[in-house]
């Protein structure tokens, strides 16, 4: 009988109609304040963030290693080698090197597809809570908790990987202006390659040192202040970061452009397929853009309008301006010279400014490092945002305490979702490197991606008949398109990335039944739909 009812509990779905109606009582009311054009540049401001400055020259270079480890090795490799009676083990992570652009019209054509089974159900579904409330009103109480436990992961790790490269790019400020301070205070403790200067002179072994990254900790609390203020004061900071960093993008793109070698372009694909498929699904986590749109959908004015317009026209941006950093940085240096680099486009100006004729590059560095720092800021506010929304939703259905859906009386903001998870990113970001956290990220925005698009097909099934002030084309061929895409990008990313995400989701089971299952309206007798 207890198994019968843990069984109904668990597949039981929250109603579209009750979801929207909870989200307008006074007590959870959040303000609406957001139109299209906040809701696009809030997007742009998480997917132009690290990804573009940072974590691209991970995706380019890969992640080299002397000796062959199933642990750092794809997935999809490592399926290979099996099915050829072999270990399929690499050496490490491999680059996609100048064929980045290649990856990233993979992403962009995975996330045109993911991103209309977004506008579909946020259309549908205007609360805030994003893939987490979706999935509650499509498969039930037991996937919504695994998604919510998943986006928090997400969210997280996303923003610890802003934060290390934010740091960066302030040491690579303070070396313009000839300021050198103790780089243990600049530099994340736990470093597993090491640090080294541009010369390659090793500063910090491998491993752990004594330091702290004040710089990534710094940051994180202070954007936590601005979003307890208020959405409307975070919306107006963030339009104003986003034009500051796409004109530093433009800038680079142009300048940039009279130092291409083409011989740097040779060989175009030097690691195949497999460093194509690894180099896109690195830089995907930078995309999570687009579902912190979603996310702030119960503070739109009009979300059934607005949230589709944000969400296509961040992508259309941000893989425009991606494909153009990414085709002029490789071809500026050699693609192996950006492996492990904290701050590749940057750097990239610092070197080729030594060159004949790039003195003018100078002045082009400073102007593009503080649109890096810009635009990485603005990822944090963002990512902040949507971590904070989606632990406000959880708390509103019972499934987190209910102090984490608790509104400020002044700013009618979740205050204290959004104090601890500044807290809880903060330390960490001051500890941890950035690959660690990037690959994480990565994990958990392709499996709430795939959840979504199943989440359309569930929808279409369930409630045919229900308003949809956007619906995606062709049938059920797009999100099942997505799905395999999304899939398959997963299988890009290293075993030991799928072994620590496993074992994060068997935490959140833990947590679910011992905690929040008991909490659940559905637990004892309340209404189940089947």
């Amino acid at each position: 009988m207890r198994s019968r009812e843990l069984s109904r509990q668990i597949f039981a779905r929250k109603s579209i109609d009750k979801l929207i109606a909870e989200s307008e009582r006074p007590e959870h009311a959040l303000k609406k304040t957001l139109g299209p054009v906040s809701l696009t540049a809030l997007g742009i401001g998480a997917v132009i963030g690290s990804g573009i400055f940072t974590v691209i020259g991970t995706a380019i270079g890969g992640n080299p290693a002397k000796i062959t480890d199933w642990k750092g090795s794809p997935i999809l490799d490592l399926m290979v080698g099996w099915l050829h009676h072999a270990s399929g083990a690499v050496a490490g992570r491999p680059g996609a090197g100048p064929a980045l652009v290649v990856s990233l019209v993979l992403v962009a054509i995975v996330c045109g597809l993911t991103g209309l089974c977004y506008a579909e159900l946020a259309s549908m579904i205007p609360i805030a809570g994003s893939a987490y409330t979706y999935t509650y009103a499509t498969m039930g109480e037991l996937i919504a908790w695994i998604i919510g436990w998943d986006l928090i992961l997400e969210y997280a790790f996303s923003n610890m990987s802003v934060s290390v490269g934010f740091a960066a790019h302030i040491v690579d400020l303070l070396d313009w202006l000839g300021i050198r301070l103790d780089p243990k205070w600049l530099s994340p403790a736990y470093l597993p390659l090491g640090l080294q200067d541009l010369a390659g002179k090793d500063i910090f072994a491998p491993g752990w040192h004594f330091g702290f990254d004040i710089p990534a900790f710094i940051i994180v609390l202070l954007l936590t202040v601005v979003l307890v203020r208020g959405i409307r004061e975070s919306a107006s900071t963030n339009n104003a970061m986003v034009l500051v960093k796409i004109a530093a993008i433009l800038i680079f793109v142009f300048f940039g452009l009279s130092f291409v070698h083409p011989a740097n372009y040779h060989p175009f694909s030097p690691n195949g397929f497999s460093g194509v498929l690894a180099g896109g699904s690195i830089i995907f986590f930078t995309y999570i853009g687009f579902d912190s749109v979603s996310t702030a959908s119960e503070e739109c004015r009009n979300p059934r309008r607005d949230v589709p317009v944000g969400i296509a026209g961040t992508l259309v941006a941000c893989t425009i301006l991606y494909i153009g950093v990414a085709a002029v940085l490789t071809g500026m240096v050699p693609w192996q010279s950006v492996a492990g680099d904290g701050a590749p486009v940057v750097n990239a100006l610092k070197r080729v400014s030594l060159e004949p004729g790039g003195a003018r590059l100078h002045w082009v560095r400073l102007f593009v490092l503080i649109g890096a720092i810009v635009g990485m800021i603005s990822s944090i506010l963002v990512f902040q945002l949507g971590q904070a929304r989606v632990w406000f939703a959880m708390s509103r259905d019972k499934l987190l305490p209910d102090v984490f859906s608790h509104l400020h009386p002044r700013y009618r903001t979740p205050a204290f979702a959004t104090w601890v998870a500044g807290i809880l990113v903060a330390i960490p970001s001051g500890l941890f490197d950035v690959g660690t956290f990037a690959e994480m990220s990565n994990i958990g925005t392709l499996f709430a991606f795939v959840l979504v698009s199943i989440g359309v097909l569930v929808l279409r099934a369930k409630e045919p008949e229900r308003r949809r002030g956007f619906r995606v084309p062709f049938g059920p061929v797009i999100p099942v398109l997505s799905i395999l895409f999304c899939l398959l990008l997963m299988a890009g990313l290293p075993a030991i990335t799928w072994v620590r995400f496993f074992v994060w989701l068997v935490i959140g089971l833990v947590v679910y039944v011992s905690y929040s299952r008991r909490r659940s309206e559905f637990y004892a007798g309340g209404e189940i739909k089947p």
